[in-house]
């Protein structure tokens, strides 16, 4: 769940200013979260900070370990797997919904998008922001809101990825040629053609993201 922009309380100050760290990568999967370190370096009393630490283990981005406490999870393979799975069948689904019922307003907003990634060369940080915004586009354009939903709920899954694959140049014009091909199938209303450029991007992005975690 991402954070509730309304919430103006302490505890959800806290909560937003941490999902923002572990989504920029100040906090990475991995990393230990302590109270104090946590509250100086965002400008906040350790009570907020305990609040948002507790939110964030209820949401399973955060886990309990005995003698260490509150550590960003970190997933294994399968559970990478499993979760590129599921994206596979979202954003398929979302790139047919976008061929059948985008405008050419979205259709050329995507295209802009994708060309911001092109740009990003070596800022591996801008292009990995700038890509979650042209899927998120994708979504949108899908005009399902039940679509949007599950893909909100695999948000915090994302989260604990690790670092971006968008990290050399070569990745990036993958990432921007494949982008491309989505593009030009849903500008087409070629559902099938959409599906399928989908479907080959993930997979794409699943080999890249087990090579980085094989080291």
């Amino acid at each position: 769940m991402q954070a509730d922009p309304t919430d103006l309380s302490q505890g959800g100050i806290a909560f937003a200013k941490l999902m923002n760290a572990i989504e920029t990568g100040l906090y990475r999967p991995g990393d230990r979260l302590r109270e104090v370190e946590i509250a100086e370096r965002l400008s906040l009393s350790r009570t907020p900070i305990r609040e948002a630490l507790r939110r964030l283990e209820a949401e399973n981005i955060v886990e309990h370990r005995p003698r260490v406490g509150a550590v960003i999870r970190k997933l294994g393979q399968a559970e990478v797997v499993e979760l590129y799975e599921m994206r596979l069948v979202l954003e398929r689904t979302a790139a047919e919904m976008a061929a059948k019922h985008s405008v050419e307003a979205e259709i050329d907003a995507l295209a802009s998008i994708n060309n911001d990634i092109s740009q990003t060369h070596d800022d591996a940080p801008r292009a990995a922001a700038i890509n979650q915004k042209f899927h998120q586009a994708i979504y949108l354009a899908g005009r399902n809101r039940f679509l949007l939903d599950a893909a909100r709920a695999i948000n915090n899954a994302l989260l604990l990825l690790g670092p971006t694959t968008l990290a050399d140049a070569d990745r990036i014009a993958t990432v921007v040629h494949q982008h491309g091909q989505i593009i030009d199938a849903i500008s087409a209303g070629d559902i099938e053609s959409a599906g399928a450029a989908a479907e080959e991007h993930l997979q794409t992005s699943l080999r890249y993201r087990l090579k980085v975690m094989r080291g």
